[in-house]
């Protein structure tokens, strides 16, 4: 399993870092949330290349997605069932009890 979380962690690790140069490298002149709404298209490495980068950092950004939730689910342990609340009733409830058994040790003097 460790081999698996090794060879996931670096494929995350490989399309962050091709996915932060892909994005650097684009186009941001007229290229935004205009172009798609019918505004018009310039391209730095030719007619079709906006529409491959635009692809490309489509496939990226699910493979992104797909490694980062695949690498939580499997780094998750198994006796955390994902609530914050029950350490802090545990905690509370032990606060609680420390509480009466101090009080109950007043009364008793």
């Amino acid at each position: 399993m460790n081999i698996i979380k090794g060879i996931l962690l670096v494929v995350f690790v490989i399309v962050s870092i091709l996915l932060i140069l892909l994005v650097l490298v684009q186009n941001d002149e007229g290229n935004g949330m205009g172009s798609a709404f019918g505004g018009g298209q310039s391209a730095a490495f030719g007619s079709h290349s906006a529409s491959v980068l635009t692809k490309t950092t489509g496939v990226l950004v699910a493979l992104f997605f797909v490694t980062l939730f695949t690498y939580t689910f499997l780094n998750r342990s198994a006796k955390d069932d994902g609530s914050v609340m029950s350490e802090t009733a545990a905690e509370v409830q032990g606060a609680v009890e420390d509480a009466a058994e101090t009080t109950e040790s007043w009364f008793d003097k």
